[in-house]
């Protein structure tokens, strides 16, 4: 595409007229101003959700990958395997399933991920998608279309696949998404109830103020020196460089609460390592509280003054609702902690200025609204919420919360649009809030007008579901159910459109989610590798990784410290294309005109590219007497370097509630009554019988107390040290971990002495949910009667239902934590373990599959 073309191209008219397959790629655009050619040997800066990257280049091809910088002595293994991920477990052709292309109106999905896949041309693989989402649109109605597409999907802000995929879907009619995410799904409905705000994605008081005032650190249920190794955008590797000045600090004592003896743990190595029982961290707050009452060494005027509702808990708290005192004694027998250790460490927290830093493990439980609710209550009668380095924080261990915001510019990106709107002859005569102007030019209207789009955002708004429950939807269509005071009636789905992300890996109950995904009659995946996701589709396109494109990104989800330009580092992988690509030409297949509105007048990716950093530029040169190092872009792109911001004297000392608690009148919280909520009246006019008015103790449906326990030992299935969920799981990082060819389970000596285990066997875990295979490693780093297997694994088990790989969700529980939320349960699970016996399967999570 020479300048004379890119000119044409931002005609309208002309654009729609242009050819079904352009290609938009960043090779041959703007001419002389941009060094835009690939590196055949040298180095390159891009950036991944790891961190800032050089990439080492010979010959065209990636040989070596390292960090940009170092900030900490902190080793972050996860940057060190770009070559892999580029050159491995890559889907070379489009790809359509055998069954599926022999007749797509009867096309046998219950043979996903068991059927041969026949290499299709890209053309005809888009003109196959284009018809089929026009046929399910006409029998099923937008409801039928669901593009929910929720995952990790890489860095960069132009090259965002989801919202590549939404854009897509809106402009062509609408569709069906979800609400929430697998990470944070209890808390982030709760969290508003209680203190106004979503909490755990937003910042925390700032380091320096921790590390200033806090005399005690408590880590509840977190693993930030493995999860610091990511952030969404790019990681700043700030909170490495703060956990290192802690542990550092003799004279602030750090707190481990967690069944496992993770790698924070075993890296503050004079912390106290406290091992509850799972999934009791409701009832160990509840005791503490209990006894922070009766001694009167709870802060009355905290309580009287910031707080609503203590009145209504207290009955409940004292046992005078239900005959049972939630005391010391009570907690230690469901939580399995001596009652003088629980004292010990109300009396520890009380008597210190106290951070409690609680990851989200805790919420991914049943009855997943409860621990973070008691933990602000509990945090709310020691009176520190506010104050320097006192209080709590629910996002120190992600994307390095806590590290001071800089000042400066934030990168943009590309949006998902308004719905369209077409005429009796199908062609795409623009949405609600753009139109086409005399020359053909797609342009932005002034204000929004009434129409098709309205109805759309309500309808599709009525049948959005909480992410976690997409099996049930699947196999529930027009199944009403409650979520945070709504019904929601569950659409009758019909086409899946996913873009990255890998729900074969991250979803409960593998089996389960399997039959649910044979129910649709299309499934299509843009995708880079032959993940379990992508064998379980009916049409694959594969796409480009960030190392074969360009693009840009910040670095630190809270600090916004850098601007990092994502040079394309080689050539694409055999006939893989941008997302951006693939969508502009499903435009074009799909409807005249559309595509004009999806590129937004023909922009490419340097254009997006160039827009956003341009809008960033202009965001510093408004900034009176600002001094920074930031270029126009031309500068910036040919010198490869990332644009790096400071932080402020005002960022440095800032505390979360500071202000609220200086005046909770001029500053109040988002709650109706503009404190924090003990008692929620809005949650007790639900009437829900899994979540009250109040944090209280349920017992999980599966737990080491129960009576009748239908397994042995209690499973969890933490976020992997050495992968970013699945990501990273097919490259050779994992011959650093992989036991017995396997997936590791950590079980205690204990334990495995009863099963005739030791380190290195390979062994079955199971339970009626299914079963896997997995490499026993034998450790004291587990507390009895628990194991843990990571999640993310790459499910590999279509051939005989047994998991070879050791994917844990294959046996963990498909319901939701409660009526309140519906977020997901992936910590609450039993299992059974023993030595594997017979012939050993192959592994076959990282080979192609069967080609026709």
């Amino acid at each position: 595409m020479n300048l004379q073309r890119r000119n044409v191209l931002k005609g309208g008219a002309a654009l729609a007229a242009a050819p079904l397959f352009s290609s938009v790629t960043a090779s041959n655009l703007l001419g002389a101003e941009l060094n835009t050619a690939n590196v055949r040997n040298g180095e390159v800066l891009t950036a991944a959700h790891w961190g800032m990257l050089k990439v080492s280049v010979k010959d065209g091809k990636i040989v070596k990958s390292e960090p940009f910088q170092k900030t900490s002595e902190v080793y972050n293994p996860l940057q060190h395997y770009t070559a892999d991920m580029v050159y491995k477990s890559r889907i070379k052709y489009p790809m359509v399933r055998k069954s599926y292309l022999e007749n797509p109106d009867s096309p046998k999905p219950e043979l996903r991920g068991k059927d041969g896949w026949v290499r299709v041309r890209y053309e005809d693989a888009i003109k196959l998608v284009a018809r089929e989402l026009k046929k399910t649109r006409k029998q099923k109605g937008l409801e039928g279309v669901f593009a929910g597409s929720y995952g990790w999907k890489s860095s960069g802000n132009v090259h965002n696949s989801r919202i590549l995929l939404h854009r897509f879907m809106n402009l062509s009619g609408g569709f069906v998404g979800s609400l929430g995410d697998y990470s944070t799904g209890a808390s982030q409905i709760i969290m508003p109830h209680v203190v106004g705000s979503i909490e755990v994605y937003e910042q925390q008081t700032s380091w320096p103020v921790v590390l200033e005032n806090s005399k005690v650190v408590v880590i509840w249920g977190a693993n930030p020196m493995a999860t610091l190794r990511i952030a969404w955008t790019s990681t700043d590797e700030q909170g490495f460089k703060y956990f290192e000045e802690l542990k550092k600090r003799s004279d602030i004592k750090v707190i481990i609460i967690d069944p496992i003896r993770s790698e924070t743990a075993q890296y503050f190595d004079k912390a106290e390592w406290i091992a509850p029982v799972p999934n009791t961290d409701t009832a160990m707050m509840l005791g503490m509280m209990h006894y922070l009452y009766e001694s009167g060494k709870y802060d009355k005027n905290f309580i009287e003054t910031y707080t609503s509702g203590f009145d209504k808990f207290l009955p409940y708290l004292l046992g005078k609702t239900d005959g049972t005192p939630k005391n010391l004694e009570w907690a230690s027998k469901i939580c399995g902690l001596k009652a003088s250790l629980i004292k010990e460490l109300a009396d520890t927290f009380a008597a210190n200025r106290t951070m409690i830093m609680s990851g989200w493990g805790m919420q991914r439980a049943h009855h997943g609204e409860q621990p973070h609710w008691a933990m602000v209550t509990l945090a709310a009668m020691l009176g520190q919420i506010g104050l320097p380095g006192g209080g709590f924080g629910l996002s120190y261990h992600y994307s390095n919360g806590g590290a001071p915001t800089c000042k400066g510019a934030v990168i943009g990106g590309v949006n998902s649009a308004s719905v369209g709107k077409f005429n009796d002859e199908g062609e795409f005569i623009g949405t609600d809030s753009g139109e086409f102007d005399a020359n053909g030019r797609f342009v932005a209207k002034a204000a929004a007008v009434a129409g098709t789009g309205q109805s759309w955002l309500q309808k599709a708004t009525n049948y959005a579901f909480p992410v976690a429950r997409i099996a049930d939807a699947l196999l529930n269509p027009g199944k009403v159910i409650d979520h945070n005071g709504k019904k929601i009636t569950y659409p009758d789905i019909d086409f899946i459109y996913w873009v990255g992300g890998n729900p074969l890996a991250h979803h409960q109950e593998t089996n389960r989610l399997l039959e649910a995904w044979r129910k649709p009659r299309t499934v299509v995946v843009n995708e880079a590798y032959w993940t379990p996701t992508a064998k379980m589709a009916d049409i694959v396109f594969p796409t480009t990784t960030a190392y074969e494109r360009n693009d840009v990104t910040m670095t630190g989800d809270y600090s916004n410290m850098n601007i990092v330009p994502m040079k394309q580092v080689v050539e694409k992988y055999g006939e893989a294309r941008d997302d951006y690509q693939i969508f502009t030409d499903l435009c074009k297949a799909y409807a005249k005109n559309l595509v004009v509105a999806y590129t937004d007048n023909g922009k490419d990716e340097f254009d997006w590219i160039k827009e956003y950093y341009g809008a960033a530029y202009e965001q510093v040169k408004a900034i009176p007497d600002f001094e920074t190092d930031m270029k126009p872009f031309e500068e910036f792109w040919n010198e490869n370097k990332p644009v790096t911001f400071a932080s402020t004297p005002e960022s440095d000392t800032w505390v979360r509630f500071g202000e609220f608690r200086e005046d909770p009148v001029l500053n109040p919280l988002g709650t109706p009554s503009g404190l924090i909520e003990i008692y929620s009246e809005t949650i007790e006019k639900m009437g829900y019988d899994d979540c009250g008015a109040h944090p209280m103790w349920y017992e999980p449906i599966e737990w080491l107390g129960m009576k009748d326990k239908p397994a042995e030992l209690h499973m969890l299935s933490p976020h992997p040290t050495d992968r970013l969920h699945s990501q990273l799981n097919q490259t050779s990082l994992r011959e650093n971990y992989a036991i017995a060819n396997r997936e590791p389970i950590w079980i205690h000596p204990k334990d495995a002495a009863k099963k005739g285990i030791k380190t290195g066997d390979l062994v079955r875990v199971f339970n009626a949910r299914g079963e896997v295979l997995a490499g026993a490693y034998v450790t004291q780093d587990i507390k009895e009667g628990v194991v843990k297997l990571a999640e993310g694994v790459w499910y590999d088990g279509f051939d005989a239902g047994l998991c070879k790989n050791g994917s844990p969700n294959v046996l963990t529980i498909d319901i939701p934590t409660s009526k309140l939320a519906n977020g997901n349960i992936s910590h609450t699970a039993l299992v059974n373990i023993e030595k594997f016996t017979g012939k050993v399967p192959e592994l076959t999570a990282f080979s192609d599959p069967k080609f026709v």
